[in-house]
């Protein structure tokens, strides 16, 4: 199986992999960390997806999907941290002053796990945000080590994944996701 990623500007492949089976559902997006919160909760059912429509269109997109084939099986949300709700997130700390992007949330659809492709996503995000002049790409895994985590949960990804990419422990958060520590993890990409 050879997985391809690609910027996220098909809004239907996003749609595919985040939308809601009933368009009128209230679901995430991958907006609550990109957007204010305010808006987060003005947002309600299709607004949210046409919102993330405007953002496909955008430049840069909102992140990546990854393909086998033609089919989009999994998504990775990547921008400037300045971009997202972690440049105010007292939760999680700044490192420095470096204009660092951060990778926040990795989805693979039902049916296509297991496979590698999350780690496929990290992959791709790393190389979308150098390719955008990022010096430093950052996550906010969940520290669980061996132990389980609800997969509604797992978005933030596992330590383990990002070790695997190259990412190091940069610091200790206040967070918790799921019962799990986060921790903040970086790449240089310098």
């Amino acid at each position: 199986m050879t997985i391809d990623v690609r910027p996220a500007t098909d809004f239907e492949d996003v749609r595919a992999v985040l939308g809601p089976k009933s368009p009128g559902a209230n679901v995430c997006w991958c907006l609550s960390y990109r957007i204010p919160s305010k808006l987060n909760k003005e947002l309600r059912g299709p607004a949210r997806g046409d919102y993330v429509a405007e953002l496909c269109g955008a430049d840069p997109p909102p992140g990546v999907l990854a393909y086998e084939g033609d089919e989009a099986v999994g998504w990775a949300a990547v921008a400037p941290r300045s971009d997202t709700a972690f440049a105010r997130n007292r939760k999680i700390p700044h490192v420095d002053d470096l204009p660092v992007w951060s990778l926040w949330c990795v989805r693979v659809r039902p049916g296509h796990r297991k496979q590698g492709i999350s780690h496929a996503l990290i992959a791709g995000a790393v190389d979308f945000a150098r390719a955008r002049g990022a010096p430093a790409i950052e996550a906010y895994p969940l520290d669980n080590g061996d132990a389980k985590v609800d997969l509604t949960m797992a978005y933030a990804g596992l330590r383990k994944n990002f070790e695997r990419a190259g990412f190091t422990c940069a610091a200790p958060t206040t967070s918790v996701l799921a019962g799990h520590p986060r921790i903040l993890m970086r790449l240089d990409l310098r």
